[in-house]
């Protein structure tokens, strides 16, 4: 359907697929763009551990995930 998806470990890690694009990245908010719809990722010392086309993988503490 190309929803974003967004799986959690705990607030340590996060991995997201079918993302349309990084809008923002700083040390405390990463925000995504999906095909209908923003997540915002906010925490301390985040950062995106790898990130292809498809998926990505966010690591830091994650304190918030918002759906915009």
């Amino acid at each position: 359907m190309g929803a974003i998806k967004v799986s959690l470990t705990g607030n340590q890690e996060a991995w997201i697929e079918n993302y349309r694009g990084i809008l923002e990245y700083t040390e405390c908010q990463i925000l995504l763009q999906g095909k209908t719809c923003q997540v915002c990722f906010e925490g301390n010392r985040l950062s995106i551990d790898y990130y292809t086309n498809e998926d990505m993988k966010i690591s830091g503490c994650i304190n918030c995930v918002k759906y915009l």
